[in-house]
């Protein structure tokens, strides 16, 4: 069955994105010999491992945003990309998606990396995935004038996700701060345009 229709649908980018997770996932759960658990070894291998980052495995913080603790942890997250992902994309284009994931994600498990102990072993998409859910909220506020309402929405989204057992709330803090910079200034690039075309 040809792909082509969920590109279309839910954006290049946004399904890019998620196939990616979804082929890291299975490489996970080859070398686990568990599709439903991965292992703490992979985990600290293809994830973020403080003290292997802070001795020079300096790509973890990068790789650690594609990699999933576990089936239901990676279903969350994939799902919440396609939703998310898809609408900023419509509103910003594939690249800049792209951008918001990265540098949200870098952003997260840079915190993490800066205010976790060393022995911290981090994954997931949440940070990048904060990230795009911060940028929705700021750029809306921005276009809609009520910035207000979007830092408040962003403080209630922050703590409802992000003080739950076994949730690394600085890879969100990190990812939402990103990515509401992001969109504050893609908001006004939005506005801006929006005010021209009124103009003429």
């Amino acid at each position: 069955m040809s792909l082509e229709k969920y590109f279309v649908r839910y954006g290049r980018a946004t399904f890019t994105l998620f196939l990616i997770n979804v082929a890291v996932y299975v490489v996970e759960a080859i070398l686990s010999r568990n599709p439903i658990s991965i292992s703490g070894k992979v985990l600290a291998t293809l994830g973020q491992w403080n003290y292997a980052v802070l001795n020079g495995a300096w790509w973890q913080p990068f790789t650690a945003m594609f990699v999933h603790v576990n089936i239901i942890h990676i279903f969350f997250n994939t799902y919440f990309l396609l939703v998310m992902g898809s609408q900023l994309e419509r509103i910003l284009g594939p690249k800049r998606v792209v951008l918001t994931y990265i540098i949200s994600g870098l952003a997260g498990n840079l915190l993490t990396l800066l205010f976790l102990p060393p022995y911290t072993v981090s994954a997931g998409a949440s940070g990048a995935l904060f990230g795009i859910a911060g940028a929705l909220i700021t750029i809306t506020g921005v276009v809609g004038g009520n910035m207000q309402m979007a830092i408040v929405n962003a403080l209630v989204l922050f703590l409802i996700n992000s003080f739950l057992p076994g949730v690394n709330a600085y890879a969100h803090l990190g990812g939402l701060i990103a990515g509401m910079l992001i969109g504050y200034y893609y908001g006004r690039v939005i506005r801006r345009k929006l005010a021209w075309a009124y103009v003429y």
